[in-house]
């Protein structure tokens, strides 16, 4: 239905009100302002009883002749309090519309248009008022009409998706939405926003996600519009749904309100049927801890096939954020995935070939991940043990125990515990660091005294004292192959 504007009411037939201004003279889409009402009066100055947004009649009664400084005054005053059009009702007081007036609404850019003697200027106010009570109306039924294609959308397959589908057709507008993470997982129409435009509302959507409590937001990207509601409680929020508009009626706002409350409600019952899943997988996790995935294939189906590997994220990485990403990866059907929580952190297990979505996963979210070799799952607590060998060794990113076990068996022992001990043992020596030094250059030459010394640059006889000063201070017969692993062991875990 046409919007009451001052255009929709020059084009009443039965009004017969002629438009006295050139259009291209007009302030842009003067005649296209919303027209909030038509009021009239002679007044000189009738500002203090008007109100923004309304066409004014007059008979001009307060114009004198050939005033042209006067009309413009007058025009200029109207302008500045928001006047949309002024009408002049012609043949009562004058013949046809005076000139300077004329003149000073094009030099205002305001519209100017003529009230013919029979029209009543209560015609005028009352075919504006029919059409504001129409146009209300219309938005009413179009709310009602919108409501029900919603619940009926609710009920469909993928219910939260269909609704903001049908959001988005009601609307005529593009219709995002955010997850948890701040990633697009559903628009409408598909593709309808440039990549450039699609980062910046996944940014703001990630900090109004961060930001925890319930909040609506609107941003201009070039020339195009958004607005932003997030979904969920404050301190739990599950989302964010983005319109491609800058503002929103009193009816499509109320429509809008009611698809958030049904995402919200949508997204906590998903998160209801997550716990469930999550107690779910971590039974199964038991399970394949013995080796055995017979009731993981019933409970399941599907299931990542062998040879797999097995990954276990850091116990502070964002679950939530991991689990939305390999669901989206479950949906698409390209990956087997089974993922589960333990006492060891989020534990996840894919096929070989799909390894290197661990470290898509780490760049992502910015955590730990150690991952097992590749295996059957007649060895899955095997691999579920070098998983978590893994993720202590690993500092950051993705550390897979392949890498691990080319580096000495000595640093897999190196503990806190054990250079603590290390480091008492060996503190006798560190008043003499030549005597520590030359014991280290001696065991790396197999206990060979020749050839230690000659590495030391001194003579063997020297070497040979250091040894023995050695062996005081540490209260241990350097001569046998325990006491020279063991003190060897020492020297590298303090290392």
């Amino acid at each position: 239905m046409e919007e009451p504007t001052l255009r929709a009411l020059l084009r009443r037939p039965d009004l017969r009100l002629r438009l006295v201004s050139e259009e291209r003279r007009l302030r842009d889409g003067a005649l296209d302002r919303p027209l909030r009402w038509v009021h009239s009066s002679d007044l000189a100055d009738p500002t203090p009883f008007l109100a923004d947004e309304l066409a004014l009649l007059t008979t001009g009664t307060q114009f004198a002749d050939g005033d042209a400084a006067g009309a413009a005054a007058y025009v200029g005053r109207l302008q500045e309090r928001g006047v949309v059009g002024l009408g002049f009702g012609s043949e009562v007081h004058r013949t046809g519309v005076p000139p300077e007036l004329i003149e000073a609404c094009e030099a205002a850019g305001m519209p100017l248009f003529e009230v013919p003697y029979e029209t009543p200027f209560i015609a005028v106010a009352r075919a504006h008022s029919e059409a504001i009570a129409a146009q209300a109306y219309a938005r009413r039924t179009w709310a009602l009409d919108a409501q029900r294609a919603l619940a009926i959308a609710a009920l469909r397959p993928r219910g939260l998706f269909a609704t903001l589908a049908e959001l988005a057709r009601r609307l005529e507008r593009w219709v995002g939405m955010f997850d948890a993470a701040g990633v697009l997982v559903h628009e409408h129409p598909q593709g309808g926003l440039a990549p450039e435009d699609a980062a910046a509302l996944a940014s703001r959507a990630a900090d109004l996600l961060a930001r925890g409590g319930q909040a609506g937001q609107s941003l201009t990207l070039g020339t195009a519009s958004y607005t932003l509601f997030t979904l969920g409680r404050g301190g739990h929020l599950r989302g964010v749904i983005a319109i491609a508009t800058a503002s929103l009626d009193a009816e499509a706002r109320a429509v809008v309100t009611s698809v958030i409350a049904m995402a919200g409600l949508a997204l906590e019952q998903n998160e209801q049927l997550a716990r469930s899943r999550r107690r779910l997988r971590s039974q199964v996790l038991a399970s394949l801890m013995l080796d055995d995935p017979t009731l993981a294939r019933r409970v399941l189906g599907s299931f990542p096939h062998a040879p797999m590997l097995v990954a276990i994220a850091d116990a502070d990485a964002p679950l939530e954020a991991v689990e939305e990403f390999w669901e989206r990866h479950r949906s698409d059907g390209a990956t087997g995935v089974f993922t589960a929580e333990s006492d060891d952190g989020f534990v996840m297990c894919v096929a070989e070939e799909d390894g290197a979505l661990f470290d898509e996963i780490s760049a992502r979210f910015g955590i730990r991940i150690g991952v097992s070799e590749p295996e059957h799952y007649a060895r899955f607590s095997h691999a579920h043990a070098q998983a978590a060998a893994a993720l202590r060794r690993g500092r950051s990113g993705v550390v897979r125990f392949a890498d691990t076990v080319s580096d000495s068996i000595l640093t897999a022992f190196a503990t806190d515990e054990a250079r603590l001990i290390a480091e008492s043992r060996l503190a006798p020596l560190r008043a003499h660091p030549d005597l520590e030094q030359s014991l280290r250059v001696w065991l790396e030459h197999d206990a060979r005294i020749e050839q230690a010394a000659s590495a030391l640059g001194i003579h063997r006889h020297t070497l040979r004292a250091r040894i023995v000063q050695a062996s005081g201070l540490l209260g241990r017969d350097l001569s046998s192959f325990p006491a020279r692993a063991e003190l060897w062991a020492a020297l590298q875990t303090v290392r």
